[in-house]
């Protein structure tokens, strides 16, 4: 087998190595083409709240970042979210009132969380969370505690057709 065939024949093999992307599976380094924009995902944190996971994936475009939410519960839910300034304290209120909306607490929970890329700094915490729900049912509030810290995010849920990933890595 000459140079030129054992380098091709490489080439084909490392290219079919790469891992067929999922809303479930997206890694850092990764693009996602959301809303008619391309965001580069430049962290990623995995939550362990017992046996039960899920993921948020930190997607960048420009000076806009926008968190993807994905959780398979009986079916798959997905979720784009924006942080927002709201001053919440522990322990987590039964209702939140945002932009003029009503927020009822659905679920509340301390999970580990695993953190890559920009969220690698957070690996190995464990955070208290609280998930809101509107009284519509079309947006949400996600609460996150880091030490002394509460962040809020706002978001709506969106469907898998509506999320293109492009694997930037293996």
């Amino acid at each position: 087998m000459g140079f030129f065939s054992r380098l091709f024949s490489k080439t084909e093999k490392q290219q079919s190595s790469v891992e067929e992307r999922t809303v479930l599976n997206i890694q850092v380094g990764d693009i996602i083409t959301y809303d008619l924009a391309d965001y580069e995902v430049v962290g990623k944190i995995t939550y362990r709240d017992g046996s039960y996971e899920w993921f948020s994936y930190q997607l960048l475009e420009g000076d806009t970042t926008k968190w993807l939410a994905a959780e398979m519960d009986d079916e798959l839910e997905l979720g784009i979210y924006e942080t927002v300034q709201m001053p919440v304290q522990m322990p987590y209120p039964k209702q939140l009132t945002h932009e003029g909306k009503t927020f009822y607490k659905d679920e509340e929970g301390e999970a580990r969380v695993t953190g890559e890329g920009r969220s690698k700094n957070i690996n190995g915490r464990t955070t208290r969370y609280a998930e809101y729900v509107s009284e519509d049912e079309e947006t949400y509030l996600s609460l996150e505690s880091w030490g002394s810290e509460v962040e809020a995010s706002a978001g709506y849920d969106v469907e898998p057709y509506e999320i293109k990933i492009i694997a930037g890595s293996k």
